[in-house]
């Protein structure tokens, strides 16, 4: 199965860095957020990515094109002209990276790399948010509910703590340090999608989280995977912190691939899912 990385975006609330480089190259614990996306998807064996190039895309380029020369031993034939990298210590990653116009909207990207799916189910995701995310599950979910598309649905945390006051007391009878939100779920990315998806994109200009998904809920083909384990993404520069933090202290719940921890069999999951 192949998963798509929308990686084209301005990222303006975080231009503090995005200014000089893509928003999926900004560093957490010395990776680019794109990086430690590709090990969530890698880590439940998915190893095939699609990446959508937008402004600045040919850093992104570089980076991979740096890659296994970084983490390899080489050797140079300067008679032969030849290359050979030696005992590479990198990822089991294929990776296509297309260039789907600097301007372009989610779904006008998402549409470009068309002829780089092929007939079978995909993934999709932005390149900016991290989880948790139980993929299998989410596919299985995708199946049982024969939707054209499934996105993960979270409930972020609130910015702020709360607390409670009872009637003009004005003692403090209950306070949570940033609970959940409002209770509203919300689109958290990490799709399993079907080809068929790309029907519903007009060029680009469209916006996947408009015209597209709402056709779609409203011809109840849409679905919802409840996630209710960790999800961040990382919009802002306090974003970028938190994770930064979670990750420095060793806390970083998205990093499956470095916890020494094994799948849940699927008779112990209780899935929640949601045909909208």
């Amino acid at each position: 199965m192949k998963a798509i990385i929308l990686a084209g975006g301005f990222g303006t609330r975080i231009s503090e860095e995005s200014s000089t480089k893509p928003k999926p190259l900004i560093e957490v614990g010395h990776r680019p957020i794109l990086w430690h996306i590709m090990s969530i998807y890698s880590y439940h064996g998915i190893n095939d990515f699609v990446i959508c190039l937008g402004k600045n895309g040919h850093l992104i380029k570089e980076y991979f094109a740096d890659y296994i020369l970084s983490k390899s031993d080489v050797h140079f034939d300067m008679k032969t002209n030849k290359v050979e990298f030696l005992n590479p210590k990198v990822e089991p990653w294929s990776v296509t990276l297309v260039d789907t116009g600097e301007q372009s909207m989610t779904g006008g990207r998402l549409k470009r790399v068309r002829q780089y799916i092929g007939d079978e189910t995909f993934c999709m995701t932005y390149g900016d948010g991290v989880g948790d995310v139980d993929i299998p599950l989410s596919i299985e979910t995708h199946i049982k509910n024969k939707a054209l598309c499934t996105l993960t649905a979270v409930q972020p945390p609130g910015r702020f703590g709360a607390f409670l006051l009872s009637g003009n007391n004005p003692m403090v009878s209950h306070f949570h340090e940033k609970p959940l939100g409002d209770g509203a779920w919300i689109n958290g990315g990490f799709f399993v999608m079907e080809p068929e998806v790309f029907d519903y994109i007009d060029g680009d200009d469209t916006t996947w989280e408009n015209e597209p998904m709402q056709r779609l809920a409203n011809e109840g083909k849409l679905c919802a995977f409840i996630h209710e384990g960790f999800w961040q993404n990382m919009d802002t520069l306090r974003d970028r912190m938190l994770l930064e933090e979670l990750w420095r202290d060793g806390d970083a719940p998205w990093a499956i691939w470095n916890q020494n921890f094994s799948k849940l069999k699927s008779e112990d999951r209780s899935p929640l899912s949601l045909v909208i």
